[in-house]
């Protein structure tokens, strides 16, 4: 951390900011130039609140050396982290195919869709039970029934499964179901939930809000972290922007920042992204083309009869074709699709 000082700090000004400093436990380093003084801080920047030294007289500004996600960044982590889902390894030259319904609708209709995206080569199942809907009056899920539908139907094909959890009084029977709990846009910044779910043996997958900067997104990430929860995995799907073309603005390039701030997996949703199925594959190689370390897609036999989202589903057929291509991409970049060994919740 770097505190820079004004030109009409005082003497006992100074002397009183660095006595605070060096009484929380740090070490300071004092450098003086011509327009500029600067107090160089060593050791744990945790002690100190930059907000609290803004307030000494004299102190112009405070820089973080650091990045605010301790945790998440690569500082704490240099090497990429893989995170392990039932036997399913995310991360580094492993990619996760992430397939499935936007919402749990019947029994047969779930393990009918498991088994094709399980035939296309997926290697995790989606699927919601609980759906936080824009209208109170839209589809909601079918909650724990959904979950069970989810679990038997990942059971059957040997996949592990994702589903979203939308409240903590939900965490208990949801993780007891499904193998990776989503956190999904509208509660990336549900600090409360965050931190319950750092609390779970769950991997998390934690979505980027709507109008959530990339910063925003590592630091709900170190909210799950901080709870002692290491397994985090992160998800660009679509940002807000001012184009109707696309549901959202595809924010591929987030996918390479964030490999250059944080040790932590990152995948793209192109369903959520652009809402429309003639845009998913390109805009789903693109993403294996920048570094992501899985695809999740939403895919439903007969989106005309989806409760949500049918719009931007793909067909099981179609998901097999992007499937293909989406492997001869990621051999390009010396990646690979991993396989499930069946171990499931």
């Amino acid at each position: 951390m770097i505190i820079i000082l004004n030109s009409e700090i005082s003497d006992t000004q100074l002397d009183a900011l660095i006595s605070h400093v060096e009484q929380a436990g740090m070490q300071t380093h004092l450098s003086k130039g011509t327009f500029r003084t600067i107090v160089g801080l060593i050791g744990d920047e945790s002690k100190v609140s930059s907000d609290q030294l803004r307030t000494f007289p004299g102190v112009e500004d405070v820089v973080p050396v650091l990045p605010p996600y301790k945790l998440a960044s690569l500082e704490a982590h240099p090497q990429p982290s893989i995170v392990n889902v039932a036997g399913v390894a995310v991360g580094g030259s492993n990619l996760a195919m992430i397939a499935g319904p936007c919402s749990v609708e019947t029994e047969e209709r779930m393990h009918s869709i498991a088994r094709s995206i399980k035939a296309a080569g997926a290697n995790i199942l989606r699927g919601g039970a609980y759906k936080p809907r824009t209208s109170p009056y839209s589809f909601q899920g079918l909650g724990p029934e959904g979950l069970e539908f989810l679990r038997d139907a990942g059971r059957e094909v040997g996949l592990p499964t994702v589903t979203e959890i939308t409240d903590v009084r939900n965490i208990e029977i949801t993780a007891e179901h499904a193998d990776v709990l989503q956190v999904g846009a509208r509660n990336m910044q549900n600090f409360v939930l965050l931190r319950e779910l750092g609390r779970v043996k769950n991997p998390i997958l934690l979505k980027r809000g709507m109008s959530a900067t990339i910063e925003d997104l590592l630091m709900s990430a170190e909210y799950v972290l901080s709870q002692g929860n290491p397994d985090v995995i992160l998800c660009e799907r679509g940002i807000k922007g001012f184009d109707t073309i696309t549901r959202n603005v595809y924010d591929v390039a987030a996918v390479p920042s964030v490999k250059t701030l944080s040790h932590l997996p990152i995948i793209v949703d192109p369903s959520h992204a652009t809402g429309k199925p003639d845009l998913i594959p390109h805009c789903a190689y693109a993403g294996i083309a920048a570094g992501a370390d899985g695809v999740h897609i939403e895919v439903h036999d007969c989106p005309q009869e989806a409760k949500s989202d049918g719009p931007q589903a793909l067909l099981p057929e179609q998901y097999a074709e992007v499937m293909n291509q989406m492997r001869a991409v990621a051999s390009v970049f010396n990646k690979s699709i991993s396989e499930s060994t069946g171990a499931i919740a």
